[in-house]
Parts: C-alpha cells; structure tokens; sequence
C-alpha cells in the first residue's frame, strides 16, 4: 500500500491525521485546523481555512479537496475550485476553501470536518498543435447541447 506523508504545522498537536472514516471510503476526512478560536461564516462569505498538515503524496499522484456531502447539502458550503488540486511535488499546507451559500450565520469550529481528500492517479499527455481535428457525432455542442432526457 502507498503511503500519504503529513506533516503537523507548528501548533498542531491536537488533530487526528487525515484518514478515511470507513474501510470503503474513498476520501479522507479533513478537518479546520482554528487554533485561534472558530470561525462564523456569513452568506456569501469565502475563506481559506488550514488543515494544520503539510503533504507528501506518492508520484503520479494528485490529491483531490472536494466537498463533504453533509457539509454542502445540509448547510450550504461549498468548494469554490472543487475539486482543489494538490500536485504531486506540493510541499506546504493543505488548504481548504470554503464559500458558504447558506442562509443564517454558521460556525466552524477547531477540529470540525470541512472537507475530503481523494488521491487519484495522474495521467500525463503531450500537448500537439494540430490544423484539423477528427469528426464525432456531437461536433462542437456543448453546455445543455444534449438534452436533459
């Protein structure tokens, strides 16, 4: 089995290491790493928040930040960049950020779940210019060009 690196921020001593929830999770748990104190959320409000860990992940790796369904569904956060990308040779602090689209001020407190990392496998490609690409049956259609039924 591969191995994900964490290493603890100064002041962290506190938080369990990411880590999956269930034997068939695919994603780890994250949690708000608020050592000063929690953090009320306004609607409309988006913030940066630690998970008090650095990252190591194996190569031709990424790490994946995405939503907790719970969190989103329940009371309304979202992931503005979800997913969020952690490269392979990111060193530094895993950070989550969160845009909150529910309707009465919600508090994250130190150690609360905010999100969830899924490691993936990355497959690189060569970049070509080319004049001319192949024909397919959709063509250029996009955004709702295939219907909803």
């Amino acid at each position: 089995m591969s191995e994900i690196k964490f290493k603890r921020v100064a002041g962290n001593d506190s938080l369990p290491l990411p880590g999956y929830a269930t034997a068939g999770a695919a994603g780890m748990d994250l949690r708000a790493f608020l050592p000063d104190g929690p953090l009320v959320f306004e609607t409309g409000q988006i913030s940066l928040i630690s998970t008090g860990f650095c990252v190591e992940i194996p190569r031709g790796t990424e790490m994946q930040i995405r939503p907790r369904s719970g969190l989103a569904l329940k009371h309304g956060f979202l992931i503005p960049n979800a997913p969020g990308t952690v490269d392979e040779d990111y060193r530094g602090v895993v950070m989550v950020g969160l845009y909150y689209i529910g309707a009465e001020p919600f508090t994250i407190s130190h150690g609360d779940r905010i999100a969830q990392a899924v490691v993936a496998d990355v497959r690189r490609f060569a970049c070509v210019e080319v004049t001319e690409l192949s024909e397919s049956g959709r063509g250029a259609g996009g955004f709702g060009s295939t219907g909803l039924k």
